[in-house]
C-alpha cells in the first residue's frame, strides 16, 4: 500500500487518530496517566518515526525543529524527529531504534527518546546511553494505537503522557547551531534528491513558501492534516555507514551510521546549495558545518532536516 492508494482519505485517517489519543487511554489505574510538572524534564524530545509507504502520511513531524533520516535495514530509510520549541498532541507512526541514534542523541544534553522497542541485545545499551528511554513499556498509557492501518505502522505516541515538557526553545541551539544571514557564494539549486539502496529523499525549492518541499519515495511528502512537509534548511552529510553486531527480526545486519568524524556535506537554503565540510571529533561534541573560508554556516529559518547519506565506499551503501 502506498500513500497515494490509500483507501481512506488522509482526513479520515487524521479525524480517526486525534479521536483515539484523545478518547483517555489509562495506564491501567482507570485514570489518566499523566506527569506534574515538577516530573517532565526539560530537554529534547526524539522519536524514531517509521518511514516506508504503509507509514504514511506522517503525524506531528511538520512540527520537529530537527528532523534526521537514517538508513536502516534493507536499504531503507528511517526517521528520527526532535521537539522541543513545541509539542503536537501525537506522533508517528513511532518504530523502533537503533545503536545509531545512541551516538547521533549524544548531541543532546540528556534527551528524552520515544520508540517503540529495540532488538533484545540493543536494550541494555540503551539502558546505559545517557538518554531518558521511554517505550511503551515503561510509559503505556502515552501510547495508542492508530484505527486506519495494519501493525506495525499505527503505534502513535501522546507527548504530553510522557515526563517530558517542551522548553519553547529551539532545538538547533542545543546542537551549537545558530540562524542568520547566508553565506557568500553557492549555487542555484532547484531540487535534489538523496538516495539510499531502497528509498530515496527529493527537496523542491518553492519561492512562495520559502521552504525545500519534501517528496518521500517520488510522492510529495504530507501531514496527516493533508499539509505538504517543507524545510528551512537542509543539510546532505555524507558519512561512513557499515555493519553494526545487531540484526534485526529477519536476520537482516543493522547499518551503523558514523556520525562522529569529519567530511563532505552540502547544505540547502534560501534556493542555493553551499559546499561544507562537517566535523565532530567526538560523540559528546556538537557537529561543526563551516564554509571553505572556514566560517560557520547558519540556517535559515523553519524546520532544519539532516540526512545521513551513505559516501562512496560505505559497507551498506549498496
Amino acid at each position: 500500500m502506498s500513500a497515494v492508494g490509500m483507501k481512506r482519505p488522509v482526513g479520515a485517517l487524521c479525524a480517526a487518530l486525534l479521536l483515539a489519543v484523545t478518547a483517555g487511554c489509562t495506564d491501567g489505574s482507570g485514570s489518566p496517566r499523566d506527569s506534574s510538572p515538577s516530573d517532565r524534564s526539560g530537554r529534547v524530545l526524539a522519536v524514531k518515526i517509521d518511514n516506508v509507504a504503509p507509514a504514511r502520511p506522517h503525524t506531528g513531524l511538520e512540527k520537529a525543529d530537527v528532523v534526521y533520516v537514517e538508513q536502516v535495514e534493507a536499504g531503507l530509510s528511517r526517521i528520527l524527529a526532535v521537539y522541543s520549541s513545541a509539542l503536537p498532541p501525537a506522533v508517528g507512526p513511532v518504530r523502533s531504534a537503533r545503536e545509531t541514534d545512541l551516538e547521533l542523541l549524544r548531541q543532546f544534553d540528556r534527551p528524552t527518546l520515544a520508540f517503540s522497542g529495540a532488538q533484545g541485545r540493543l536494550l541494555p545499551v540503551i539502558d546505559r546511553a545517557p538518554l531518558d528511554a521511554v517505550p511503551p513499556s515503561k510509559a503505556p498509557g502515552a501510547y495508542v494505537r492508530g484505527p486506519d492501518r495494519p501493525a506495525p505502522h499505527n503505534l502513535y505516541l501522546r507527548p504530553e503522557k510522557i515526563p517530558f515538557e517542551a522548553t519553547g526553545v529551539d532545538a538547533v541551539e542545543a546542537l551549537g547551531l545558530e540562524r542568520g544571514a547566508a553565506p557568500s557564494g553557492g549555487e542555484r539549486e532547484d531540487s535534489r534528491t538523496v538516495r539510499y539502496p531502497s528509498a530515496y529523499v527529493t527537496f523542491t525549492w518553492s519561492s512562495g513558501r520559502d521552504r525545500w518541499l519534501v517528496s518521500l519515495d517520488g510522492s510529495p511528502a504530507r501531514t496527516s492534516e493533508g499539509g505538504r512537509l517543507g524545510a528551512g534548511t537542509v543539510v546532505v552529510q555524507d558519512v561512513t555507514v557499515r555493519p553494526s553486531d545487531f540484526r534485526d527480526r529477519s536476520g537482516n545486519v543493522s547499518p551503523f551510521t558514523e556520525t562522529v568524524g569529519s567530511g563532505d556535506a552540502v547544505v540547502l537554503r534560501d534556493g542555493r546549495a553551499y559546499d561544507v565540510r562537517w566535523s565532530r571529533p567526538s560523540a559528546d561534541a556538537d557537529t561543526a558545518y563551516t564554509a571553505p573560508d572556514g566560517r560557520r554556516v547558519d540556517l535559515a529559518d523553519g524546520p532544519l532536516w539532516i540526512l545521513y547519506a551513505p559516501r562512496e565506499g560505505s559497507a551498506t551503501a549498496r
